[in-house]
């Protein structure tokens, strides 16, 4: 009997482009393109089964091994630190985590600076690794408000085009790390179905190769 592999995507655009690149690589599911609210799909000869899943619980469901692969970005790992192995950069989903301020700030070192943010651990680690002391501010939602009202000092937030930012007149100021998508393992599926997920992971290596 074949072995399956159980596949978390992340809902929406960037699972699409990765499904693709899966369905290239001769891990194809036809039923996951028809138009209906299933979230489970499988093909059984072609031994894998997808399932979408909201882009940040996606190291969930490999680390606690519902999924034995799924496709994360750079950003969730950094900031929850599941227990996976992560196995290759997809060169896709690319943007850059960044600090963002108000055109005018000037850092004041005398004081504490404050930060908004919903990667609360990436911009922790970050701080520390600069010496800096820092008074963490976590929200969910808007975070380019923050600085504009005065909550925060500046924001650690996810920058693609930047257009939001200028249009807030906020600007960069520092990189904190690139960020990418990245194909992800559970541990003990790793061992177990080690032959499926090495093919799989050769077959995308040639993809992001060949893409350069």
């Amino acid at each position: 009997m074949k072995t399956m592999l159980n596949v978390a995507l992340p809902k929406g655009r960037l699972g699409e482009k990765v499904y693709a690149m899966f369905e290239k690589a001769g891990f194809e599911c036809p039923s996951i393109k028809e138009q209906n609210r299933k979230l489970i799909f499988e093909n059984e000869a072609a031994g894998v089964r997808y399932f979408w899943v909201k882009p940040s619980d996606v190291p969930i469901y490999v680390e606690r091994g519902a999924a034995d692969i799924g496709v994360a970005g750079k950003d969730i790992l950094l900031e929850y630190n599941p227990d996976i192995y992560e196995l290759l950069d997809l060169n896709m989903g690319k943007c850059k985590m960044a600090v963002a301020a108000k055109k005018d700030f000037r850092y004041n070192s005398q004081k504490t600076l404050k930060v908004a943010t919903k990667f609360a651990n990436i911009a922790q680690n970050y701080y520390t690794s600069c010496g800096r002391d820092i008074d963490i501010i976590k929200l969910n939602g808007s975070i380019e408000i923050a600085p504009i009202l005065g909550l925060s000092d500046v924001i650690v937030d996810i920058v693609e085009t930047g257009t939001t930012l200028k249009e807030n007149n906020l600007e960069v100021i520092e990189t904190v790390v690139p960020i990418s998508a990245r194909l992800i393992a559970n541990k003990t599926a790793f061992k177990f179905k080690a032959a499926a997920i090495e093919k799989l992971k050769c077959e995308l290596e040639a993809q992001v190769e060949a893409a350069k």
